[in-house]
């Protein structure tokens, strides 16, 4: 069993994924709160996240121990948590499925809940405790929140009764048309396990989402798929399986006919030859060589449509920098008609025409500006490796057209009411969260507001005389900031308020009591943190409210 640093409790990563934390310099940063967020039980809001999915990505193993990923899927109310140290699946995989007879009891399971629609995702791992003819019961060793970088938004429904009768096809290399099938996908899932000696929650499968643009995962010859690793949440519990255990499966989906692809294979990593930088973001390569393959035609009772809302294009017409790193972009639609309308919080998907990219380059960001405006704005941190972020900094120009669908997103002010909120960030994920100071100066909202950011130092703090200014403009908010390591030449009382990072301690200490609403944005090991904080002081889950900002930085 893995120990932690006092040499008593138990780590949540098993020793691969502790040697590749050690290898990316971030293992004495992610062990203390990744302990915070990896839990041995399902939380209210993750119970309840499962009861609505029609569909979860499963991971696990056939009678030869070989893994394999596949969906499992059925009217929501399918997936339910009895108690929070038990989640029950009234579903089994399709007639020809490599996992048809893989749950049994004591079978090692991991499962991914993911909307496509949201973005949200939430993983959960265990074993069988107890199967019947109609689905198991999954006993949880292991349980937690998932980074929502690379996610692309499908919105799934029912597929006629007439179109759900399974075909599997065998293959030992890939066929042309699966060939096309793997490098037109934007989206897969990946199984990997490992289960070392004696007992630890750490061991087992885990099943987890892959994403990027069309054409990031590649085959090379008929036996050889190879995809980019980007940075995620530094848990690195796939990349720390296979570097115990190199066999691994991946699942395809035909998300408009409801087929799917299951490969088993062995992996091998590439952590830094000159072919990684073949793949723009890439931090490593992960290369499968091919043992089977199964397709299966008409294996789900659901289809996924891409989102809905018209392809709108938007003319850049300011360019601002907000701090060292962070600049903001404010567009107008091209032909001056009225954008749609916004919710304070959400966020505008946009694709991007990058030179050398074979297709346009989708992401979101959270809109930054006040939905009273008839303009959009966006605020982006620039990323060392960020494709995106990249080309918006140095190649964007006023003037410049590019496309996006409407605004969407479920982080989002309440309505104006009298319970204190408090609006809580770090990084560039305050920019949500600005965007809900505007909609309550708009509103005359009388409720008292906390608007709670930390910041490294007064250069890398974005946007700081706007929301000083519309704080200072309304009574009832009070604004803290905090400074992470300020510089010689920021004024403590007048650049910020604090030294030291956010905690529920610092919170609790300008709201006594806790009695408010909570809006966290920010990177995901600091929203855990306040987070676990906030509940370990009484605050109920259903008073916090997440949005998470790509990787843990």
């Amino acid at each position: 069993m893995s120990q932690g640093a006092g040499g008593h409790d138990p780590s949540p990563f098993h020793a691969g994924e502790q040697r590749v934390q050690e290898r990316m310099g971030v293992r004495d940063e992610i062990e203390p709160w990744a302990r915070k967020v990896v839990r041995s039980r399902l939380p209210e809001q993750h119970r309840e996240f499962y009861a609505a999915l029609p569909y979860l990505a499963v991971g696990a193993r056939d009678d030869q121990g070989r893994p394999w990923a596949t969906l499992l899927a059925r009217a929501p109310g399918f997936a339910r948590s009895p108690d929070p140290a038990a989640l029950t699946i009234r579903a089994l995989p399709a007639r020809g499925d490599a996992l048809t007879e893989a749950f049994v009891e004591g079978a090692d399971v991991g499962i991914l809940g993911i909307e496509l629609h949201t973005r949200r995702r939430n993983r959960v791992n265990g074993r069988v405790a107890a199967c019947e003819e109609s689905g198991f019961t999954l006993a949880v060793e292991q349980a937690f929140g998932n980074c929502p970088q690379y996610i692309h938004e499908r919105r799934w429904r029912e597929a006629p009764p007439e179109a759900r009768e399974a075909t599997a096809r065998h293959h030992d290399a890939l066929p042309e048309h699966l060939v096309r099938w793997i490098e037109s996908a934007d989206t897969f899932f990946i199984a990997s396990g490992y289960r070392g000696e004696g007992e630890s929650p750490s061991f087992g499968m885990d099943a987890s989402h892959r994403g990027g643009d069309p054409g990031f995962v590649r085959v090379e010859g008929a036996r050889r798929i190879v995809f980019p690793d980007y940075a995620g949440n530094d848990h690195f519990n796939t990349i720390g399986n296979l570097l115990l255990d190199p066999r691994a499966g991946y699942l395809f989906v035909d998300f408009e006919r409801g087929g799917l692809l299951q490969l088993t294979g062995r992996t091998s990593i590439d952590w830094d030859s000159p072919a990684v930088a073949r793949f723009p973001g890439a931090r490593r390569l992960v290369c499968l060589e091919l043992d089977e393959a199964i397709e299966l035609e008409g294996a789900l009772p659901l289809r996924w449509e891409l989102p809905t809302g018209s392809v709108r294009e938007l003319r850049l017409m300011e360019k601002r920098r907000e701090s060292d790193e962070v600049v903001s972009f404010v567009f107008e639609s091209r032909d001056g008609g009225e954008l749609p309308s916004f919710r304070a919080g959400q966020h505008l998907p946009i694709e991007l025409d990058i030179p050398g990219q074979p297709a346009p380059i989708a992401r979101t960001y959270s809109l930054s500006g006040s939905p009273e405006e008839p303009r959009y704005r966006i605020s982006v941190k620039r990323e060392a490796m960020g494709l995106a972020s990249r080309h918006l900094h140095d190649q964007l120009e006023v003037g410049a057209i590019i496309s996006s669908r409407d605004p969407r997103g479920e982080f989002v002010l309440e309505g104006c009411q009298g319970r204190p909120a408090v609006l809580v960030s770090a990084g560039v994920g305050l920019t949500p969260l600005v965007s809900m100071l505007h909609t309550i100066a708009a509103c005359g909202d009388p409720r008292p507001v906390w608007f709670v950011h930390g910041a490294r130092d007064r250069r890398q703090h974005a946007l700081r005389d706007e929301v000083h200014r519309l704080a200072a403009a309304m009574p009832s908010t009070k604004l803290h900031v905090a400074y992470s390591r300020p510089r010689p030449e920021d004024t403590p009382g007048t650049d910020f308020d604090s030294a030291g990072r956010i905690d529920g301690a610092l919170l609790e200490s300008l709201l006594p009591g806790l009695e408010a609403d909570f809006y966290l944005c920010g990177p995901v090991g600091f929203m855990a943190a306040v987070q676990q904080d906030l509940e370990s002081r009484g605050v109920a889950p259903d008073d916090i409210r997440t949005e998470s900002f790509g990787p843990r930085s």
